[in-house]
């Protein structure tokens, strides 16, 4: 009789969920300062004086460009790959999008999609907007972001931004596969290892714990991560399960909680002081998404990042005032929710450029803070 002998079973990787556990694995090999460029804040109110000096109202200070909507990953809470889903098969060309660049002529350039990093010409992309003297933030949910970094050299005018929502086990959960964190973190170490600026983007939905978020700003402010972007989610229609956003009133708990001053002091956040703190629900602002108007393949979404109730090929469009006397918080029930940076970090610098002690606020955080100019 013959007896197999089975091996056992491979016990399971524990989760890494505290700092001192992500640090031990993946802290670049050598201690990395994060190098925010001065140029970036000087360009960018440079560019917005000009503007206003030009007599404009509206003018975009970021250009979000979706070079592709497809993406490796189905997060629960992305409305894109279901908004998209009839053209997901389509992606714009190098010249397309350098050509919306051009037309909204904004200094700074926010790659999102989808995933940019499985956009065949992404290298090329960022080469010549990098050669163009353009600030390039590039998020990614880090899956690819080494092989691509293979094609493209670090600069200061690029930047990679991970997708990070929580510690291990929050994360991976949140983007409905496991491993994922662990290949986001390994890159993220190869790209400070390399000399690449480096950020994170974290969206809370219902159910983000507050101790686990600590974890992960612990571990990316350790690790040399050139600051933390925090944004609420947006209730994306598109989403079947609307259950995991928040109300107005409940991101506002939630970031008083987890913004508390004490607690987070510690930590090196992108987003300016004015915005951290209208995320705490102690400031109100306006809508002002036409300053970060958005390409995709099907063309500019009118009226924002959000919501795209049609698309137009003319970015002048979405600056028009009868445009944005539809839209906006108390105009357009769609609008309630939403407190995203993209549509509310601006508000906070044209607010600023209207009242001294504002703008006083902002420097002292970039100054002191070590905050970011929070327009990407």
């Amino acid at each position: 009789m013959t007896i197999t002998v089975r091996p056992a079973p491979a016990k399971p990787t524990p989760k890494v969920n505290t700092a001192e556990e992500a640090l031990r694995l993946f802290r670049p090999a050598r201690p990395v300062r994060p190098k925010r460029p001065a140029e970036l804040g000087t360009r960018l109110f440079a560019y917005i004086i000009t503007q206003r000096l030009k007599g404009r109202r509206r003018f975009p200070l970021v250009t979000m460009l979706e070079p592709l909507e497809a993406c490796n990953l189905t997060c629960e809470g992305c409305g894109r790959i279901r908004e998209y889903e009839p053209v997901l098969h389509r992606m714009l060309s190098l010249e397309e999008c350098l050509q919306a660049v051009e037309a909204s002529g904004a200094p700074i350039v926010s790659i999102a999609g989808g995933e940019p990093t499985m956009y065949p010409h992404l290298p090329e992309l960022l080469g010549e907007l990098v050669r163009r003297k353009y600030f390039v933030f590039c998020c990614t949910n880090g899956l690819l972001l080494e092989k691509v970094m293979q094609k493209v050299p670090p600069s200061k005018y690029l930047c990679w931004v991970l997708h990070l929502d929580g510690m291990e086990e929050q994360h991976d959960r949140s983007v409905a596969r496991r491993g994922v964190w662990r290949i986001a973190m390994r890159a993220a170490k190869t790209a400070l290892e390399r000399g690449y600026r480096v950020c994170s983007n974290t969206t809370l939905f219902k159910g983000s714990n507050a101790e686990d978020l600590y974890e992960l700003f612990e571990t990316v402010t350790q690790m040399g991560f050139e600051g933390i972007m925090l944004s609420a989610g947006y209730d994306f229609q598109m989403v079947p399960n609307q259950e995991v956003f928040l109300k107005r009133q409940e991101s506002i708990e939630v970031f008083k909680r987890i913004l508390a001053p004490d607690k987070v002091r510690r930590f090196r956040f992108y987003n300016n002081p004015l915005y951290l703190s209208f995320l705490r629900g102690e400031r109100w602002y306006q809508c002002t998404a036409w300053s970060n108007p958005t390409y995709t393949i099907l063309g500019w979404r009118k009226p924002c990042y959000p919501l795209a109730d049609s698309h137009t090929q003319d970015v002048n469009e979405l600056f028009s005032d009868a445009l944005w006397e539809k839209y906006g918080v108390g105009k357009d029930p769609r609008c309630a929710n939403c407190m995203m940076h993209c549509g509310f970090e601006s508000a906070t610098i044209f607010g600023a450029l209207r009242n001294p002690r504002d703008m006083a606020a902002m420097l002292y955080g970039m100054l002191v803070n070590r905050s970011g100019i929070g327009a990407s």
